[in-house]
């Protein structure tokens, strides 16, 4: 009725006497490593299907860089929508989209020409496409037009890779 690793038994399977639930690390470690590792080979790493290093300059940047990454955008274009351009906290309409509004022209202008915004410098991240080299101007604009929509962003496939940067043809690696 219910699985080996839910069952008290009065027995260890080592053979010490103990009584306890009889768990391996096997029946936990898919849900607990969570819906990527069903589709992950053991020894696999993101980045190893598109030819990319595992770890160092050249690897693709891992969830907790692009977080932080956007974070620190995201905080400077609320810096720049209500210091500068004196748009209200709290209020709707067109001082609620000013933050976003600076965010896509600095992904616009950075991405798309230098290859990362300033939080992607900061964490030592930069955009390129996947043959290599600077992402430009049009795979620039694809991926800002989706990374301002979000959800693009949030879903992500076996590399690591946004389905923005998917459809931009683009990757963020570390530098």
């Amino acid at each position: 009725m219910f699985p080996a690793c839910y069952v008290l038994s009065a027995g260890s399977p080592r053979g010490d006497g103990s009584v306890g639930a009889v768990m391996d690390r096997k029946d936990v470690g898919s849900w607990l490593e969570g819906p990527r590792a069903a589709g992950v080979a053991p020894g696999s790493y993101p980045g190893q299907r598109l030819g990319m290093p595992e770890r160092g300059p050249g690897s693709v940047a891992r969830f907790g860089r692009r977080l932080a990454a956007i974070l620190v955008d995201w905080t400077l274009c609320q810096l720049v929508a209500f210091a500068v351009l004196g748009a209200r906290i709290g209020h709707g309409g067109v001082d609620g989209l000013l933050p976003l509004a600076v965010f896509v022209v600095e992904n616009l202008l950075l991405v798309g020409t230098v290859g990362f915004t300033i939080g992607h410098r900061l964490l030592g991240l930069r955009v390129v496409r996947l043959g290599g080299g600077l992402a430009g101007p049009l795979p620039g604009l694809v991926r800002t037009v989706l990374l301002a929509l979000a959800i693009p962003a949030l879903v992500w496939d076996r590399d690591e890779r946004g389905l923005h940067d998917k459809v931009a043809g683009t990757v963020l690696v570390r530098l």
